[in-house]
């Protein structure tokens, strides 16, 4: 196995583990035989040849009370591995990320298998549990595990401490919660962006039933995945064949919703051999795991999962030594940490020899700086000048540029060079392989000359570096009534990039027209919703909703640098219906109909065609009594209807859907109150000492309507009507007196009450207001609002306004219907009469009197002169079930 930045490799061939049996028997027979180990970040079991041969093995996970049968695919995904050596001797090993592993704070592990060792008969079971408890704290920021079957990563999470210190969350984190438990996220891990290269989404339950497994602890994110599945794949490294297997992840931290990128990279060859030596090399530079250069403070190298020291090492033979490119391991044939063994392949006798080395190398990465060493050279060779991309410089012009130019003496009289030179200097090239990805190109040409007689040679350099370190733009946008407003702030690119409004790059004639500004840092678009690139994606009764797309594009690749697909709804009255019976209708141009022409739209009879037309809108005008409009009479409302088509005409004359559009239909319709009004007299007896006058009669009208919001400025329509509101909703009521401006009327809303059903005098019914007083029995009391003079009021005393939170009628618990009507008996009185006692105002009592009907006691009506009450009721309004 090997160590690299605290990266764990194991190379031994896996050994299928075997099916179940039934008829087990446990056996409390002792254990001998059997050894258990810590090793690293695994538990090493070893059986003895004697328990072993002969028998069939079967191994079972102790996860509490539970066993888990390891088959092979359990193994692979789970953490498990065995192996065996040609006399049996077997050992299991354990990943103390494993699945079932008793994991203490990631600091102690408690390792539980049940070893089950079938005889020639069946039901003949010996069993051994088997417990280990390893402790492990030289845990690196990384760590990959490269084990027979598998590839294990694990990466180091600080947020993952912070919360388990107590760290909480807010509501939008909990509710992400919930969604992430909906899509099988129950380690808080969301979902899996496998590359292979090329990226594959999965969400967490779709990645386990794949055979991988994630998992968060205490303080660590682990990933495993066996070899050879489709989301894995091969790379050469330094001419080294490795099984390469990069995922980012999405899981749930303190902070909100975070990602992290993991990588395993797991040598697959790489081992050379003669008839006196075998010789394994690893890449001393892993580039699916590393980026830029590296520095080895450490390394060491071990058998079997044992570190060997310097002296261990010498008296076995074994060297350890690295290349430019290879750290390498030799280990004579021979050794007393391998073994021989016969093979007859083709009749013909031969003879192999097995070890299984280690290789541990403690690594950092440089940050975004280039650096070489060249050499060794003699002490007669001198450094005089380095070619960069830029030109020809001294060492002490490179020096001067922040390129830092070292020579180093060595011990035996030699010398080497150094330089470094920070990725962001103007002598380095670059360019984006990928939509993240910089590549940084360094080449050189050393120039050296050879002293006394200075005779000059060159050594030329190439280096590269690659690092995911693109910062993507990011685009935000809002809407007010009638425009879009967007912004962009750049990422690492700056403004190098094309930006594409709609279906057009946006140049400058239009930047002019959309009031594009830019400050180096951010740029800004202001666009009215019925811009030429903005499109219509639906109509309403009282609005349209418009997008715009705006994209930022790679100005050499097209790749989609960032996206935004902003989308708001207008106000907009599609239909308006006028007093004088004259209906105006608008017609607009949806996404879902491109090749649809405004200007072919028609009416119910083709002959009424719009009034104006351009490429997205028609506009149409008529009369109610023209054009096909039909009428029909319901309850206290006339409406009128008529329908905006797409025709065309055949040969025959007849009216044929357009074979583009086909189903193009708008519906307009305008409903009209019929007027039943009353009459309301009132007369008074003259004194002898007046002239007599009889007070004439007049109409007097009251309608109760329900506003949109607090403002009581938008009320609903007819059409409009059932009303959705949401349980505990504020529902906005005002009673007025129509078409009056004596200042010394006043309305008092004397009874108000809600009832299941249209008919007011339905049960069951609920008191919203009790002799012109909210009803105290009533836990969410009616709130009366002021009203006040304004360009609508003119004489506040004629008006009243209330609200109430919106319910149902329940029975047992059961919702009877998701409905309700609210109605009104409303007086009108003279305030200037001392006689009227009923205007004493709303809800204005004498001391002590009560104004809550008891509970049970059914409504009475008021016996107030019928010519002074008003009746009113509101349409349906129906409670939400979203």
């Amino acid at each position: 196995m090997m160590w690299l930045g605290n990266i764990l490799l194991w190379m031994a061939a896996a050994i299928i583990l075997c099916q179940a049996r039934p008829n087990v028997k446990l056996n409390s027979q002792s254990s001998s035989g059997l050894r258990s180990d810590c090793a690293a970040n695994v538990m090493r079991l070893s059986l003895d040849k004697a328990l072993a041969v002969g028998n069939q093995l079967e191994v079972e996970a102790i996860n509490g009370t539970k066993h888990i049968l390891l088959t092979p695919s359990m193994a692979d995904q789970c953490g498990y591995s065995m192996e065996s050596d040609p006399w049996g001797n077997t050992r299991i090993y354990t990943s103390l990320m494993g699945c079932f592993v008793d994991n203490k704070d990631d600091a102690t592990f408690n390792v539980g298998l049940r070893l089950q060792m079938y005889g020639e008969n069946p039901s003949d079971v010996v069993s051994h549990d088997v417990s280990q408890t390893c402790s492990y704290t030289r845990w690196a920021s990384r760590e990959i595990l490269c084990d027979r079957n598998y590839m294990e990563v694990s990466h180091h999470m600080a947020n993952l401490d912070a919360e388990a210190k107590g760290q909480t969350r807010d509501g939008k984190d909990e509710k992400l919660n919930a969604n992430l438990e909906a899509s099988g996220a129950s380690q808080g891990i969301w979902k899996m962006t496998f590359y292979t290269p090329e990226p594959v989404a999965m969400v967490l339950q779709e990645a386990e039933q794949a055979g991988y497994a994630a998992k968060t602890t205490s303080s660590r994110l682990v990933m495993r995945s066996p070899y050879n599945t489709a989301e894995t794949y091969s790379e050469d490294v330094a001419g080294v064949p490795m099984e390469v297997f990069r995922v980012s992840a999405y899981y749930m931290a303190p902070q909100g919703l975070n990602v992290v990128n993991l990588a395993a990279a797991c040598p697959k060859g790489g081992v050379l051999f003669t008839e006196d030596m075998i010789s394994w090399h690893v890449p001393r530079r892993v580039t699916p795991l590393l980026d830029g250069r590296i520095t080895v403070s450490e390394m060491h190298m071990g058998i079997n999962g044992q570190r060997l020291d310097r002296s261990q090492m010498a008296a076995r033979g074994y060297t350890l030594s690295t290349t430019d490119f290879h750290i390498v391991v030799e280990i004579p044939v021979g050794s007393p940490d391998g073994y021989y063994k016969s093979h007859a392949p083709d009749y013909q006798y031969h003879i192999t020899y097995f070890v299984e080395p280690m290789l541990e190398d403690d690594t950092v990465p440089e940050t975004r700086v280039f650096s070489i060493f060249l050499g060794t050279f003699l002490h007669d060779v001198e450094l005089r000048n380095i070619t960069f991309s830029t030109g020809v410089l001294t060492v002490e012009e490179s020096n001067a540029k922040g390129f830092t130019v070292q020579e180093h003496s060595l011990a035996n009289g030699s010398k080497s060079f150094s330089l470094q030179v920070p990725f962001d200097a103007n002598v380095v090239l670059k360019h984006n392989p990928e939509r993240l990805v910089t590549s940084y190109f360094l080449p050189l040409i050393f120039g050296l000359i050879v002293l006394p007689e200075e005779t000059p040679f060159a050594l030329p350099v190439d280096l590269q570096a690659s690092l995911q370190d693109v910062v993507l733009p990011i685009m935000a946008g809002t809407c007010d009534q009638n425009q879009f407003y967007i912004s962009v702030k750049f990422g690492s690119h700056g403004s190098n990039f094309k930006a594409i409004v709609g279906p057009r790059e946006l140049t400058a004639e239009m930047a002019e027209n959309y009031n594009f500004y830019e400050n180096g840092t951010h740029l800004s678009l202001i666009l009215p919703y019925t811009a030429k690139d903005a499109v219509f994606e639906l109509l309403t009764a009282e609005s349209v909703k418009s997008r715009i797309d705006l994209l930022l594009l790679d100005r050499a690749n097209d790749w989609v640098l960032a996206d935004l697909y902003l989308a708001c709804y207008f106000p907009l009255k599609a239909t308006e219906c006028h007093p004088n019976g004259t209906m105006t209708a608008v017609a607009v141009k949806v996404e879902s109909t491109r090749n649809l022409k405004p200007s072919q739209l028609t009416l119910k009879d083709q002959s009424c065609t719009p009034q104006f037309s351009d490429d997205r809108v028609a506009y149409f005008s008529f009369s109610v009594d023209t054009c096909g409009t039909t009428r029909t009479f319901f309850n206290n409302y006339m409406m009128y209807e008529n329908e905006i088509r797409l025709s065309y005409n055949n040969a025959k004359g007849a009216a044929n859907t357009s074979p583009v559009d086909p189903d193009y239909r708008q519906t307009v319709s305008c409903f009209y109150v019929v007027n039943e009004t009353q009459t309301v007299a009132f007369s008074a007896k003259p004194r002898t000492y007046e002239p007599a006058a009889e007070i004439g009669t007049g109409q007097l009208m009251v309608q109760m309507r329900l506003s949109q919001d607090p403002s009581y400025e938008l009320f609903y329509q007819a059409e409009d009507y059932p009303v959705v509101k949401y349980l505990q909703q504020p529902l906005y009521f005002e009673v007025e007196l129509m078409h009056s401006t004596d200042p010394h009327l006043e309305l008092i809303a004397e009874n108000c009450w809600a009832t299941l059903y249209e008919d007011r005098t339905s049960l069951p019914s609920w008191d919203i207001i009790v002799d012109s007083c909210e009803n105290r029995n009533d836990s969410y009391a009616t709130i009366f609002h002021p009203v006040v003079s304004d360009s609508r009021v003119l004489v506040p005393s004629h008006i009243k306004r209330f609200s109430v939170k919106m319910f149902t009628f329940t029975k047992d618990d059961e919702v009877l219907k998701d409905q309700i009507y609210v109605h009104c008996d409303a007086v009108i009185c003279d305030t200037s009469s001392q006689a009227d006692g009923s205007c004493r105002g709303q809800c204005v009592h004498p001391p002590g009197q009560s104004y809550s009907r008891p509970a049970g006691v059914k409504k009475e009506r008021r016996s107030t002169d019928s010519t002074r009450q008003r009746q009113i009721s509101s349409g349906a309004i129906i409670l939400s079930n979203l």
